[in-house]
């Protein structure tokens, strides 16, 4: 029998624990959590709106209540950071990190990557620089002098790897760019639409999925360049958690095939993975001297 907790204000309370994750003193209690809660705390990516976000997961929700037997909370933390201090101090028992943010927790407590989304057969995506119309920016090359819209600092495909390619263009931060933090992916691409930044780089699967809602014109957006292949976002368990439960839920996610659980994801599916996998992305922060932290 599924086991939920559902009713009018769920969102509400959603967004209020979300809040309240970022706030909280920084008191290590991770031991002190459950090894197998009743309630699991599901921390799903900040790179959309909040309410967007939790809205869209609910199928998913559902679906690891029935899989599980247990609550699911969805959160969505403020920003990258918070979630992955949520995760390092035990707040949060799941979370979906992008790849840079998923090195950045994993340099801070002992994670378990459980699986990695699948798209098109494979457990890649891409990353795209973008530029207005107008602003004259046919490719990387072409930017001087103007602000460079990034999503989150610890994202992969919105600050991590357009970062990279503007460095393989010749193009440093502070001497041809001034570099722009938004937060979100499609605070990016509207941006850039809108003509307050002239270029940008984000997700290209959000671009894509922007472009299909109508909340990009295509005609005031073009994109000037593509990203090599990076290690898809994975799902990660929190240091503590029963092996046996983290199992379960890597059974859950490798099993899901319901295109209504798939669709927020732009997935089909979801594949086993290891830490080794992201050493890649470890090497690209050294060359562009990310902190990783310790």
């Amino acid at each position: 029998m599924k086991i939920t907790r559902r009713s009018a204000c769920a969102l509400v309370a959603g967004l209020a624990v979300a809040g309240s994750l970022a706030v909280q003193p920084l008191v290590r209690d991770a031991q002190a959590r459950d090894a197998d809660p009743d309630t699991l705390k599901v921390a799903l990516l900040p790179d959309e709106n909040a309410g967007t976000v939790i809205r869209q997961n609910r199928p998913l929700q559902d679906y690891l209540e029935e899989r599980l037997g247990k609550e699911i909370e969805l959160v969505v933390t403020t920003d990258y950071s918070s979630m992955i201090e949520a995760m390092r101090f035990g707040r949060i028992d799941l979370a979906y990190f992008g790849p840079l943010s998923y090195i950045l927790a994993k340099s801070k407590s002992e994670i378990t990557p459980i699986v990695a989304l699948v798209k098109g057969g494979g457990q890649f995506y891409h990353s795209v620089a973008i530029a207005n119309v107008d602003s004259g920016i046919d490719s990387l090359e072409d930017v001087q002098g103007i602000d460079f819209a990034f999503g989150d600092p610890a994202s992969t495909s919105s600050h991590l790897m357009p970062r990279y390619m503007l460095q393989q263009a010749g193009k440093v931060d502070g001497r041809d760019y001034t570099a722009r933090h938004l937060g979100a992916h499609d605070a990016v691409a509207v941006a850039v639409q809108n003509g307050t930044a002239p270029a940008g780089g984000l997700s290209q699967a959000i671009f894509n999925r922007l472009l299909e809602q109508g909340t990009i014109d295509e005609t005031r957006v073009k994109v000037i360049q593509v990203s090599q292949k990076i290690p898809q976002y994975p799902w990660t368990a929190r240091e503590g958690l029963d092996p046996a439960l983290v199992e379960q839920v890597r059974q859950a996610f490798l099993e899901l095939d319901d295109p209504e659980v798939l669709k927020p994801f732009k997935a089909d599916g979801f594949a086993t993975i290891e830490d080794s996998d992201y050493d890649v992305l470890r090497d690209l922060a050294q060359i562009l001297n990310v902190n990783l932290g310790s």
